[in-house]
């Protein structure tokens, strides 16, 4: 889009800033929205709690990224996830509604956004289909072997910084923090993985994923 076009839809869209702490909620399960988010600085996850108390991470979302886009396109939809704060973050909201248009008369700036749209939610199935690859494998060890394997291909590197801390982690794989930390540490030392918080180095070693 040029200057003109970026300013018609932001405020077509309705476009508004707020800002949140780490830890703060910005959408909450249960509830319905009608606007998307873009990550302009900082984090969001997107997170899953059941009436149990336990915990699943479904993604990470980072600067540049959108979230909850598909809820607010289907209006109404109520949401079956928590988007909370990673850390301190600003985030931009767009009203979808703004989308809306008589048949045959959508300006060229929504027939761009529209299209843009459907990328993303393409990238968003792809993620989810990532992680079902990572969840998958019955041990832990298969589990964090095909994440990080996933991650050194997407980042194109053996070295490489996760999005996600220890307990995140083990959220996202289904699994319980210390069983993830002891794994680690057993991955390490059989000589697979070098880590320090959450910077991994993926090395040759000789254990394979179901490997004690």
């Amino acid at each position: 889009m040029d200057a003109a076009e970026v300013q018609t839809a932001l405020e077509a869209l309705c476009a508004h800033e707020r800002r949140y702490a780490r830890g703060e909620t910005l959408l909450r399960a249960g509830e319905t929205t009608d606007s998307m988010g873009l990550v302009l600085e900082g984090s969001v996850t997107i997170k899953s709690d059941d009436v149990w108390g336990n915990r699943t991470i479904l993604s990470h979302v980072g600067p540049g990224q959108f979230f909850a886009e598909t809820y607010a396109f289907l209006k109404g939809s109520v949401l079956l996830v928590d988007v909370c704060a990673n850390e301190d973050c600003r985030v931009l909201f767009f009203r979808l509604d703004g989308l809306q248009a008589p048949s045959g008369h959508a300006a060229p700036w929504q027939l761009r956004l529209l299209s843009n749209l459907l990328t993303i939610s393409s990238r968003k199935n792809l993620a989810l289909s990532g992680r079902s690859f990572h969840t998958s494998p019955k041990t832990i060890r298969g589990k964090v072997l095909a994440y990080l394997h996933s991650v050194s291909i997407q980042r194109r590197s053996g070295e490489f910084d996760l999005p996600f801390d220890r307990q995140q982690l083990a959220d996202y794989l289904s699994v319980e923090r210390t069983a993830l930390s002891k794994e680690l540490g057993k991955m390490r030392d059989a000589g697979l993985i070098a880590f320090h918080r959450n910077h991994f180095v993926l090395l040759s070693g000789d254990a394979g994923p179901n490997r004690p």
